[in-house]
Formats: C-alpha cells, sequence, structure tokens
C-alpha cells in the first residue's frame, strides 16, 4: 500500500479518534480506507444509476413481459464466450 500523509485541524483528528473508539476500526487508517470505500460505492451507484436513466431516455419504449426476459436471457446466454 501507498502512505499518505494528511494534516487535519485538532478538531477533526478529536473526531476521527472517537469513531475508531467507538466503531469496529482498530485505528485512523481504517477508519478513513472504510470511507473512501464507501465513497467508491455511492459514487458507482449514482453512475449506475445515471446510466440507467439514460437508457430509460433512449430509444422507443418496449413492453417488457416474461417472454421478453426469456428472449432476452436466451440470446444472452447464447452470445456468451464460449470456453
Amino acid at each position: 500500500m501507498t502512505p499518505l500523509q494528511i494534516s487535519l485541524p485538532e478538531s477533526l483528528q478529536q473526531f476521527i479518534d472517537q469513531q475508531v473508539r467507538e466503531g469496529s476500526y482498530n485505528n485512523t487508517d481504517e477508519y478513513i480506507y472504510h470511507l473512501i470505500l464507501e465513497d467508491q460505492k455511492r459514487n458507482a451507484k449514482q453512475q449506475l444509476e445515471e446510466m440507467l436513466i439514460a437508457g430509460l431516455d433512449s430509444g422507443d419504449p418496449i413492453e417488457i413481459t416474461d417472454d421478453w426476459w426469456e428472449n432476452k436471457r436466451a440470446e444472452l446466454i447464447q452470445n456468451l464466450p464460449q470456453s
């Protein structure tokens, strides 16, 4: 891993120390690591939602039925690379 050094005001350092004491973190590094991972997840979810909305807004609408899903599933399976 790559070390990272940051400077924080004392109030933020106290907050982090409290979170480590009260949470399930062994140290400050774990707490910061967890925050970054959660932010990555939030960003990925936001990007997915934006892509879903763009997909809904594109093209002509179609009716999705059980038969449509079955045909789509079969088509996707057929197009899977063979190993």
